[in-house]
């Protein structure tokens, strides 16, 4: 069977600097929920770009679900991105003029697969974002109205990471995402991820540089040490 991620001798610069990553070898199998250690330097934004489809490697190839990224246009690469790839970002960026049932679908429209997903699996695109924030702990009815902007951290949290799972996509990618909670809330969200992600048949690559959650994984590395060209202050 495939990895899901497949990365091999990727070397990645900006015109006329050095190489900010070098990766022999880098493999995310499906169902694997793996921590990646990711410390300022190790080239964890670059990385993350290039998994996307944001960016091209300048050599060596990254495949995800089998398909060769590098061999897409800019075009096919982002849709390829929403309808494969669930993101929770570090500060969340969520929309704030849109409402919490909103926030969480906006993958749903701009991706056809994600919507029949989220429809076959619950009978609708709004049933699917009720039934992801009730499990992820926010199950106050109310609250799908809302505003984004008007909720604390951990709801925007919770919000985030329901609209990177809606619709079942094969990878969720978290940068950071519980940077700004305590340690029992950050074990406590990490489970509740878990559960989601095996529920929808996601793999799960979480990045952070905080080494006490890797012990929660089935598998820890560090970037820094999978990049050859990492250096201390690079960002």
């Amino acid at each position: 069977m495939n990895p899901l991620i497949d990365l091999h001798d990727v070397v990645f610069a900006w015109p006329g600097q050095p190489a900010l990553l070098d990766i022999p070898e880098f493999r995310l199998e499906a169902g694997e929920a793996v921590f990646l250690k990711g410390p300022s330097g190790s080239g964890k934004t670059t990385l993350l770009g290039l998994l996307g489809g944001v960016s091209r490697p300048g050599q060596g190839s990254i495949r995800l679900l089998g398909q060769d990224l590098g061999a897409l246009s800019q075009g096919a690469r982002d849709r390829f991105r929403v309808d494969h790839t669930g993101y929770i970002f570090q500060q969340f960026n969520l929309l704030p003029f849109l409402s919490v049932r909103e926030n969480v679908e906006l993958p749903c429209r701009f991706s056809r697969n994600r919507a029949e997903r989220a429809v076959q699996r619950h009978g609708s695109v709004d049933q699917a974002a009720a039934q992801l924030l009730a499990h992820l702990g926010l199950n106050d009815p109310t609250l799908l109205a809302r505003r984004a902007d008007t909720l604390s951290i951990g709801q925007q949290q919770r919000v985030a990471a329901a609209r990177a799972l809606i619709g079942q996509p094969e990878l969720v990618i978290a940068d950071e995402p519980t940077s700004a909670l305590d340690a029992d809330t950050r074990e406590a969200f990490i489970r509740l991820l878990f559960d989601e992600c095996r529920s929808a048949g996601s793999s799960l690559l979480f990045v952070s540089h905080d080494q006490s959650l890797a012990p929660l994984f089935d598998r820890h590395l560090s970037l820094a040490e999978l990049n050859r060209a990492a250096k201390p202050r690079e960002a």
